[in-house]
């Protein structure tokens, strides 16, 4: 399996860097309580809203660049940290889920939590093609748009929606998930070094707390792809 972003994604964005954490042995619960508080004290350290964040102005401009309206489609770190702000917590849905979701809080970047098999394929982040379908938390189908970023698998399924905005259900973590692909992306200036430790950090929670084996990697410049 690989995962890569196309070469037009690297030329329209290149300050893009993503950690990427390939996990194995993840099923199951696990006592995520103590390493979900200490990402989110850190992220309540900060006291800055999220619109004063630089990771988030990168993707808001980034989402403008895409000609989206970035007050109204938000990249999935800046949603969680409105909602964690208005809500003082976020929902807990799946140990590995909360976890990610934290991680996410804490660096303000988007994370994304792939499941392996639901997948089953290469994963590319490219320009839609008008040819994709999407399928919502609720298994409704939706159409994406040409030239939307997405996360594809071949060309005829979109596993997210305007990039980093929401993650289709076939490749989210469930039950019965075993395998992961964690992907952290960011576009400001020093990415690579946060999504480098946020990756990081995760894989050792991971291995803490899951006892699962791990394989990490920075993608940037010209290391590019990571295959598994």
């Amino acid at each position: 399996m690989r995962f890569e972003h196309s070469d037009r994604v690297w030329e329209e964005f290149p300050s893009l860097a993503a950690g990427v954490v390939r996990a194995r042995g993840v099923g199951g619960p696990a006592p995520v309580d103590e390493a979900v508080s200490a990402f989110e004290k850190r992220a309540r350290a900060r006291r800055a809203a999220e619109g004063e964040l630089e990771p988030i102005r990168a993707w808001r401009r980034a989402y403008a660049a895409m000609g989206f309206k970035p007050t109204k489609h938000r990249c999935a770190a800046e949603s969680l940290l409105r909602r964690w702000r208005r809500e003082g917590a976020l929902p807990r849905v799946h140990p590995l889920v909360d976890l990610c979701n934290a991680a996410s809080l804490a660096y303000a970047v988007p994370v994304a939590v792939v499941d392996v098999a639901g997948v089953g394929g290469d994963l590319q982040v490219r320009h839609a093609r008008g040819t994709e379908e999407f399928t919502d938390l609720s298994g409704r189908v939706e159409r994406v748009e040409p030239g939307e970023v997405v996360y594809a698998q071949g060309a005829g399924v979109a596993h997210s929606r305007r990039w980093a905005g929401r993650q289709s259900a076939a490749s989210g973590v469930g039950p019965g998930t075993g395998e992961v692909l964690v992907v952290a992306e960011g576009l400001h200036e020093g990415a690579a070094g946060d999504v480098g430790e946020l990756a990081a950090e995760l894989a050792e929670c991971l291995g803490a707390l899951w006892g699962a084996h791990t394989s990490t990697a920075v993608l940037e410049g010209s290391a590019r792809v990571f295959e598994f």
